[in-house]
């Protein structure tokens, strides 16, 4: 099964991830198929705190793809602050 998920980065204490559509298997921050955006929970006022490719997205969910509860609700989010 495929699945979009988040697979962290950056520093200790200083937490990055990027939203990465993956094979269910993987490890969180191992292989992936491709990397459609990123979510920064430390950023600040004046940086982007969270991008989607939206069109990538609705392709790897028209194919099966199935995103994990935390992609859910920062995809809800985002569409949220969108509106």
């Amino acid at each position: 099964m495929v699945v979009i998920r988040l697979a962290r980065g950056g520093a200790k204490a200083r937490p990055f991830f990027n939203i990465v559509v993956a094979d269910k298997r993987t490890r969180r921050d191992g292989r992936f198929i491709e990397r459609i955006g990123f979510y920064n929970p430390i950023a600040t006022t004046s940086e982007e705190r969270i991008r989607i490719a939206l069109d990538r997205l609705t392709y790897w969910q028209g194919v099966g793809a199935q995103p994990s509860s935390t992609v859910e609700r920062l995809l809800a989010q985002s569409a949220k602050k969108a509106a």
